[in-house]
């Protein structure tokens, strides 16, 4: 289609978000009638989300920006199966009380992005357990069971990739799309939802949903993805040393979320900025031709940006300042040891363990690994939970790495050649 006319898919467009649409002339349409409310399920397998939602998230975001009201849907209910998707074996299976903390701590995430309350466009959010919890299992299948088949379920590629692995598939997992497909019928009725979005790992299951609808209710409902985000070096986003890039300062501090947007690879700040910040896309391709030492300039911005967005104005501004003050103003002059570290190594693939008894902060491989076991390494401030973690140049800040062992032993690694 051309040039949508709608605000919302307009910029969805524009800043790289939209990967497959139902029907995108039709949503455009409905979405240039008035406000819609669109959803994107979130199960509750962790006190925080990471990087890897925070896509979904900004979805969200831009849809509240653009008029239209966010619907937050936590899984409470999904969560005591798991979504088997694209995944080789079954989630662990949660208590109700660990949910329920979960739960609690997904909320915190959401309120940094998301302005909450009773008005027409502010974002509410709905807890699935309070329509799945009661079900009766015999009348359920009866009444919806009979609009899925087993030969279309078995179509689907985070079905089919599990089977042909060979990978155990639970009935109880294989449950977990009509309840998800069930989710969309029940948010079409009672909070006037007609958007399902998600990531593109998701499409089967919105469109399972959308189907329900039209056969039940003889609704029109519509689904978009987003994209998977990979790094320009093919790395799934949010996978560093010290694991996952946690949302939640109480997972992960500002200043090591900072840091991790910080350490973007030059090719992906342009893409990074247009995804997970709001600057004005004039000024996103102004940062994005920046070449050489310059895109430092590029890189803090982003960081600077998606923390504000995740922490508030102040945690970003402290961030900031504190790595200014490590990296800009000279630690090494002030007597931190420096060690080099040729290119080649760096590209080969050099792991945590390794570059710590290179740095000298390690007398073996076994002393870094019992290092990291103790929690006493980290690298640019990040704890690391992985000895075997291989350091890539996303992991460079100007050039360098900074290592720590224990509180006061610290060497900047420079890659030289």
């Amino acid at each position: 289609m051309s040039t949508p006319q709608s605000e919302f898919l307009k910029t969805l467009t524009e800043r790289g978000f939209i990967h497959q649409c139902t029907d995108l002339a039709a949503l455009d349409e409905r979405l240039s009638a008035g406000p819609v409310a669109a959803y994107i399920g979130f199960d509750a397998t962790a006190d925080s989300l990471h990087v890897g939602s925070l896509v979904q998230i900004m979805a969200l975001r831009w849809l509240q920006k653009c008029g239209h009201k966010p619907v937050v849907l936590i899984g409470g209910g999904t969560s005591q199966i798991g979504d088997p998707s694209f995944r080789d074996a079954s989630r662990p299976l949660l208590e109700a009380e660990q949910i329920a903390r979960n739960a609690a701590g997904l909320k915190q995430v959401f309120s940094r992005y998301l302005a909450f309350g009773d008005g027409p466009t502010d974002a509410v959010m709905v807890d699935n357990a309070d329509w799945l919890d009661p079900l009766r299992y015999l009348p359920f299948l009866r009444d919806f069971g009979t609009h899925f088949t087993i030969n279309r379920m078995l179509s689907f590629d985070s079905v089919r990739q599990r089977l042909e692995r060979e990978q155990p598939l639970t009935l109880l997992e294989f449950n977990y799309m009509v309840l998800q497909a069930f989710d969309f019928l029940e948010l079409s009725r009672h909070h006037a939802c007609v958007l399902q979005m998600g990531g593109s790992d998701q499409w089967g299951n919105i469109v399972n949903g959308i189907e329900l609808a039209r056969r039940i209710d003889g609704r029109r409902l519509f689904g978009l993805t987003t994209p998977l985000i990979t790094t320009s070096a093919g790395a799934k986003m949010g996978k560093t040393a010290g694991g996952a890039v946690w949302l939640n300062a109480e997972r992960l501090t500002p200043y090591e979320f900072w840091q991790f947007w910080r350490n973007t690879e030059d090719d992906d700040v342009a893409r990074f900025l247009r995804l997970f910040t709001e600057l004005p896309l004039n000024e996103v391709q102004r940062l994005g031709q920046l070449k050489g030492a310059e895109i430092n300039e590029a890189k803090q911005i982003l960081a600077t940006e998606a923390t504000r967005l995740a922490h508030g104005e102040e945690a970003a501004r402290e961030a900031a300042d504190t790595a200014r003050r490590v990296f800009e103003e000279g630690e090494s002059a002030s007597g931190l040891p420096t060690v080099e570290l040729p290119r080649a190594e760096l590209d080969a693939g050099v792991t945590v363990a390794q570059l710590l008894v290179h740095a000298g902060l390690s007398t073996s491989r076994s002393d870094a690994r019992r290092l990291v076991l103790n929690q006493g390494a980290r690298l640019n401030g990040t704890l690391v939970q992985d000895a075997d973690f291989r350091i890539s140049a996303e992991d460079l800040a100007d050039g360098a790495l900074k290592l720590t062992a224990g509180r006061k032993r610290h060497v900047l690694v420079h890659v030289s050649g």
